[in-house]
């Protein structure tokens, strides 16, 4: 991996971190945090599936030992940033790593939270307990990440950079 892609992905890590500490949105029964996913969404149109679900297990591995996120940060993010990013590779559309991201954390993480919080965490509860507020923050990541992506594409340094990124 290069010096350059190495450097974007820290600056993507510290913009989710950064941004999970001063955006989010109170969900009923949990924050959502939907930098993170929008974060996913850039790093996977920018970057490739490798780099965003190593960015995405840094970001939730920092939350969690900061306490700014619970153990629920590791599949509610890494899932959304592999489903994200393979939407990406194969289609070439953003909005498919926009669906792949809310797929991929807002259905099939909410899913496997619930063996996993109560391995884990001790936590009992309904198959679709988690979904609800997975969901609301995939989703309002995923349109933000998408807006962003959109953005970026057009800017001479992404024009520039994109060979030597995306591999």
């Amino acid at each position: 991996m290069s010096i350059r892609k190495l450097t974007i992905m820290a600056l993507l890590v510290a913009i989710a971190i950064a941004g999970s500490t001063f955006v989010s949105i109170p969900t009923g029964i949990a924050r959502a945090y939907p930098v993170q996913h929008a974060i996913n969404v850039i790093s996977a149109i920018i970057l490739g599936p490798v780099p965003t679900i190593i960015i995405a297990f840094v970001t939730a591995m920092v939350r969690i030992l900061t306490g700014t996120g619970s153990l629920l940060a590791i599949p509610g993010s890494v899932i959304g940033a592999l489903c994200a990013a393979l939407a990406y590779k194969y289609s070439h559309k953003m909005w498919l790593a926009g669906v792949g991201e809310i797929i991929g954390t807002g259905i099939l993480a909410s899913l496997i939270a619930v063996p996993y919080a109560q391995l884990l965490m001790g936590t009992s509860v309904a198959a679709l307990f988690f979904m609800p507020a997975f969901l609301t923050s995939s989703t309002i990541g995923a349109i933000l990440g998408i807006v962003v992506a959109s953005s970026l594409q057009k800017t001479v340094l992404i024009k520039h950079f994109k060979s030597s990124l995306y591999e």
